[in-house]
Order: structure tokens, then sequence, then C-alpha cells
């Protein structure tokens, strides 16, 4: 039998995903039925599973018997160096991570360890840890997690509002139309017989938004900036598509001869950089971090700047 006080940040946090958190594999069926049967008791009473925490509540958690699993994965010492130096901002229970390319953000779909379980492990004396938003594996650059329940619930609504700003730099196939300011093209998500998940424009999609802004021009290339107004699955790289230049090193929506010829300037990855973000907290306080292009993306620039371009 567990005893646990909840804390200050999780106030506000439903019981069921209180529990969902810490009983790590066991079915949210299960979860419900020891509610609803009494087993879990809020300061000695019961409670239904839409009851809300307050801080300093007593929970008390029965044993629960799960599966065998294999052992939860943990993440080595170099991982979590590599992780720990890309900390750009750590205050007012926010976090800002400069993710590395090839780094999921969370585990899952064969990914046994991503970012949020790395930081959870790195922070135990943290109670509260959560992705405010999310980038795709091969997307390097900053990502926000909240350390507290206050300030996830405030970036959420800021999110929604489109009051977070988010600014990426990518490197675009073929010469972007000049004009070309603003892609607006409903988006659908699609799963193969394969598992892959792929996205498309479809009128039967999400609306979906992205404002692009040309930086510089190459011969075959165009770096530019690309905001999201919107926060669709692969959402930057299939509205670059849609307008004919697709993202270098983009494996999933870019011809493979494209790619190579991007490969033969020493591309090796997606060329898709998260390189600002900007909020308020829960206070008021504007914050605005922002992550340097990697070495290995500024490489690929200084090669067509020396050659003029593919």
């Amino acid at each position: 039998m567990q005893f646990l006080t909840v804390p200050e940040e999780l106030a506000g946090q439903r019981i069921d995903n209180f529990l969902q958190a810490r009983l790590k594999g066991v079915p949210r069926s299960r979860i419900y039925r020891i509610l609803r049967k009494g087993e879990v008791r809020v300061n000695k009473g019961r409670v239904k599973a839409e009851y809300r925490l307050q801080a300093g509540d007593v929970v008390r958690v029965p044993p629960v018997r799960t599966a065998a699993q294999a052992p939860a994965p943990v993440a080595g010492d170099q991982l979590r160096r590599l992780v720990e130096q890309s900390i750009l901002y750590d205050a007012d229970g926010l976090l800002v991570i400069d993710k590395p390319a090839g780094l999921a953000v969370h585990g899952g779909s064969g990914v046994r360890l991503g970012l949020i379980e790395i930081l959870r492990q790195m922070f135990p004396q943290s109670p509260f840890m959560e992705l405010v938003h999310r980038l795709d594996r091969d997307t390097s650059g900053a990502i926000m997690v909240a350390r507290k329940r206050s300030v996830l619930l405030h970036a959420q609504t800021e999110l929604r509002a489109g009051r977070v700003g988010k600014s990426y730099l990518a490197l675009a196939a073929g010469k972007w139309p000049r004009g070309r300011r603003l892609v607006e093209a409903p988006l659908r998500k699609n799963t193969l017989k394969s598992g892959e998940r792929m996205v498309s424009v479809d009128p039967s999609g999400k609306d979906s938004e992205t404002r692009f802004q040309v930086l510089e021009r190459f011969r075959g290339a165009t770096l530019v900036s690309a905001e999201p107004v919107t926060g669709r699955t692969h959402q930057i790289r299939v509205h670059a598509q849609f307008v004919g230049c697709p993202l270098a090193g983009d494996a999933k929506y870019a011809p493979d001869e494209v790619n190579c010829a991007f490969r033969e300037q020493g591309l090796k990855r997606l060329f898709l950089h998260s390189a600002r973000v900007s909020c308020s907290l829960p206070g008021g306080e504007k914050v605005s971090i922002e992550a340097a292009l990697p070495e290995e993306l500024e490489s690929v620039l200084a090669a067509l700047r020396e050659s003029g371009g593919l």
C-alpha cells in the first residue's frame, strides 16, 4: 500500500490520470475498477474518477498486479549528458531543450526511450514533467517542456489561442515561388498497411496554415523560415511539398533523386530546425528562446554558398 501526498504542481489533475502515471502498465479499465470499488482513497474517503486533486491530498494507492513486463529502459550517461548540454532554459516551471535530430520526443511505436522519459529520469525530484508541444523525431531544435501543471495548462491555452510563437529554418528543394508567403491547405493523416504514418493535402482534412519567408536562394534550393499557425502532424513538410518544394533530406515527402543531390552536399538528415519558441508564463512574463542551427546543417549551407547550389 502506498500513501502519496499531492504536491502543488499536480493540483487540479484528475485522480484517474494521476494513477495512470504511477501504475505503469496497468490497463485504464483496471484503474477505473479500483476507483469504483473504493480501493483508492483520497484523505481516507472514496472519490470518483473525475475527482480533481488538491495540493496536500493524501492518496492511498493499493498494490496492483501487472502483467510481466520488460524492465523500463534507462538512459545511459552519454545520452543524459547530451540532453543536459541541450538545455536552453530552465526557470519558472518551463524547460526549453535544443532537441538533437534523431531523438524522439517520447517512447512508443518501436521507440523505447524518448526525450520526456530521459528528462523524468534526470529530474526524479520533479513530480511533473510533460511536453508542451512536439517535434518530429528527425527535426532538431527548441521544444518546450512544462515542469508545473499550471505552466502546461497556461501554455495549452496560449497554443489554442495562437499566442505561442514557433519559427523553423528549413531548406527547400527547388525555387520557392516568389510571393508565396502563406500556404493554406487542409491536411489529413493516413496510416499505410506497413504502419507508417503519412500526411497528405486533402479537402476532407483539418484546416492548416503555415507562413513562409525566403531567407536565401541557391541554385536548386531555397532557405526559408516557416511559422506554423496551426500545429498539424508534418505540417511544414507537407505544405512545402504542396508548393513543389519538398524539404531537403525528407525521406517521406521528397523524391529519392532530390535527397541524393543534397547528400552530395553533405546533408545526412532532414533539414528542418526549430529555431525559436516564444510564449508567456502564467505570471505574464514573456519568454523567447533561440536554438542555433546545428553545425551539420550550417556546413550544408556553406557548401551550397561555395558551389553556388546543387
